[in-house]
């Protein structure tokens, strides 16, 4: 007679069976009808008893709750999951990224250092202006093991200013070479993302003075978009490369070819946590 009742109340939650084991219990004299089985009366009255002393217990509500904390937990680490799965494909991508030559690539500090900074950057963009300071920091910190390595990654939505601006710059380090291209990058960064091609260009022809770097030649360069292929070969090679928003930072060492890939403004002390990690 019981499995009859448990079949006709099989929609109930299964957290019931306590409740309802009682309730069967203390009602078993009347269940049954003349033929043996159980009306749809007491099945129904059965149904009600137990949903009112689920009402007035707060052993639902604890269920709920625990259920509700269970399905979060899963959640997160569904997503700690999927983001860690992210970062591997990521790192292997990044494995790819083309190694440092002095002769193309923009690099502050020892140009034999044994960990490369190399970062692809946008000069419109202001997490970029805000994360500026830190690899100098770092190179402070590590002397002659770390460099920098600037690369051009002008967002699409920055341009045409980011291009632009890009492609100013490296006509500064054709004309005056590297220290003036980085005398030129901490001047733009120190000024921050201006959006308008002509006071961009205004801006940097202020620039090219303080420099003293031929305003003419500068115009000339800039103006034959002589330089704009290797803007672009920049942001093709770092999209490759698991690159999808500045600034992005491959930790590479130089010797065994790991690397980390570091992304967003980050503070020095992750940087430095990325580095330890290639160094070890």
């Amino acid at each position: 007679m019981y499995k009859e009742i448990r079949r006709r109340l099989r929609p109930l939650p299964t957290v019931l069976c306590a409740l309802l084991t009682l309730l069967l219990g203390s009602a078993s004299p009347q269940l049954a009808a003349d033929d043996g089985k159980v009306s749809a009366a007491e099945v129904e009255r059965i149904k009600q008893e137990v949903m009112r002393e689920l009402r007035e217990s707060d052993f639902l509500q604890k269920e709920i709750e625990l259920g509700i904390q269970a399905f979060v937990q899963k959640q997160r680490q569904q997503q700690a999951n999927a983001q860690a799965a992210q970062g591997r494909r990521l790192a292997e991508r990044a494995k790819n990224v083309r190694r440092v030559d002095v002769a193309r690539d923009h690099v502050f500090g020892n140009t034999e250092a044994l960990v490369s900074l190399i970062e692809y950057s946008d000069f419109e963009c202001p997490y970029c202006q805000a994360y500026h300071s830190t690899p100098k920091k770092i190179i402070e910190q590590y002397g002659d093991q770390v460099n920098w390595v600037y690369r051009h990654f002008p967002l699409p939505f920055h341009n045409p200013v980011a291009q632009q601006t890009a492609e100013a710059s490296e006509c500064i380090s054709a004309l005056a070479g590297n220290d003036a291209f980085w005398s030129f990058t901490d001047a733009l960064y120190a000024r921050g993302p201006i959006g308008d091609e002509d006071k961009a260009l205004a801006d940097q022809l202020a620039l090219v003075d303080e420099l003293g770097i031929d305003q003419a030649k500068f115009s000339e360069c800039l103006d034959s978009d002589r330089y704009s292929a290797r803007v672009e070969e920049d942001l093709r090679e770092g999209a490759q490369i698991g690159i999808n928003g500045t600034p992005g930072t491959v930790v590479l060492n130089n010797e065994s070819g790991e690397v980390r890939l570091v992304t967003g403004a980050v503070p020095p002390e992750t940087l430095a946590a990325a580095i330890e990690e290639v160094l070890n």
